[in-house]
């Protein structure tokens, strides 16, 4: 294994503010699949062509019949390449325009990931790239870490490493709360937000300003 993995692996999902009131309720972070069987709550951030495909197009070989957006996502690094066409406000598959500030990096650790995923009966899956592209390799085991491109996902500047600095971490259909261990925010006003929010969270991950993690 390439000594370049981090110990531990941290993995990041990002969501608008106004997401975070339902995932509490529900207590779990869903796929699109399972999002889209149900009445969506909260400010959609992502690419409508590339959720579509995601959820009817894209599968996995480690998992042949499981589609990528029949799993919750994750990137392995905070500032990720979609932060960044949020922060730009100007995609034009993008509807959302409401800039960086309003998102959340919500925090989990990947090994625990494992772990709860093969206790549920869950598939997982790491991809080395954009899994939201038609070309993308994944795997299914931890021995394969070393073939993530890690300077890539650690990169600032990702012009030329775009595709990798997007690798995923994949869980098959939910995610627990309780396993998102903290938030990272962009101002000291969403800190105080977000904290509101949680007043109705029995569980209640920390909450941080991190804006080296923004635009």
């Amino acid at each position: 294994m390439s000594i370049n993995i981090p110990n531990p692996i941290k993995i990041y999902k990002i969501i608008h503010i106004s997401k975070l009131p339902a995932i509490i309720k529900e207590n779990y972070l869903l796929s699109d699949t399972e999002v889209h069987k149900r009445m969506p709550v909260g400010e959609a951030i992502g690419m409508k062509e590339i959720m579509r495909r995601r959820m009817e197009e894209l599968r996995l070989n480690s998992h042949s019949d499981l589609y990528v957006g029949e799993c919750v996502p994750f990137y392995f690094c905070p500032r990720s390449v979609m932060l960044y066409m949020l922060y730009m406000r100007n995609h034009p598959d993008i509807e959302y325009r409401g800039g960086q500030e309003p998102i959340l990096h919500l925090v989990a650790d990947m090994r625990i990931a494992v772990e709860y995923a093969e206790q549920a009966g869950l598939r997982w899956a790491f991809t080395n790239s954009n899994a939201g592209s038609r070309y993308f390799d994944d795997f299914a085991k931890l021995s394969d870490l070393d073939k993530i491109d890690w300077n890539a996902v650690r990169a600032i500047d990702w012009k030329n490493c775009k595709e990798q600095k997007q690798a995923e971490f994949l869980v098959e259909q939910r995610f627990p709360w309780e396993l998102i261990e903290g938030i990272g925010v962009f101002s000291l006003e969403r800190v105080n937000e977000v904290n509101k929010i949680l007043a109705i969270s029995n569980y209640q991950p920390a909450v941080n300003l991190k804006r080296e993690w923004y635009y």
